[in-house]
């Protein structure tokens, strides 16, 4: 079973973010907290955080469980709360209104490597998805480990199945963050997604 910690400020958004999980018969709730500050027990695979409108998403808060993947609800974060919620290694933004199942979907997809979003959400992210114009495009290969990075692949994976070294996909990932001007992993894949390199 997925481990999922619930993290919401709110006590009545957490008593219900965790009833509403343990209805499904899907999850672990390992926990429930009002901040990443307050948890010490195991590592959740998934964190399930409560995101209020108009609050800014942490990295550092991001960065502090790098093995948990993030699924966030709220009632209406825009396209701009989205995308920042996506560069910041978010996986899965969610309408505040979302039914347990749907919830639960998109927490074992997070845990999977997946990104969820609403389909109007991705509608609005890629409005004018347009072919590759950069003043150095990206090499076949590139393009291939690129395509790798969407699906949460890590660098000794991709090594392993595109036969190269470790050391060979730091510099191809290097390289493709420095082509798209993307500041991590997720941003690339995101530009990339734009600019329609590569599709999900």
């Amino acid at each position: 079973m997925t481990r999922v910690l619930v993290l919401a400020p709110s006590p009545v958004a957490r008593a219900g973010l965790e009833s509403l999980l343990r209805g499904t018969g899907t999850v672990d709730v390992i926990g429930s907290v009002a901040n990443w500050a307050e948890y010490s027990g195991e590592d959740p695979d998934v964190v399930l955080a409560d995101w209020e409108n108009g609050d800014d998403l942490s990295i550092e808060t991001v960065d502090g469980v790098p093995e948990a993947a993030w699924v966030l609800v709220a009632d209406d974060p825009g396209l701009s709360g989205i995308a920042e919620a996506l560069r910041s290694g978010v996986r899965a933004v969610l309408p505040r209104h979302s039914s347990a199942s749907q919830i639960a979907a998109a927490i074992e997809a997070a845990a999977a490597g997946f990104v969820v979003l609403q389909p109007g959400d991705l509608d609005g992210l890629l409005v004018h998805p347009q072919p590759a114009s950069l003043a150095e495009p990206l090499t076949p290969r590139e393009v291939e480990v690129l395509g790798m990075l969407a699906e949460g692949q890590s660098n000794k994976s991709i090594a392993h199945r595109l036969g190269i070294s470790e050391h060979t996909v730091k510099f191809h990932v290097t390289s493709i963050m420095g082509k798209l001007d993307a500041g991590s992993r997720t941003e690339a894949v995101t530009q990339g997604i734009r600019k329609g390199l590569i599709m999900l």
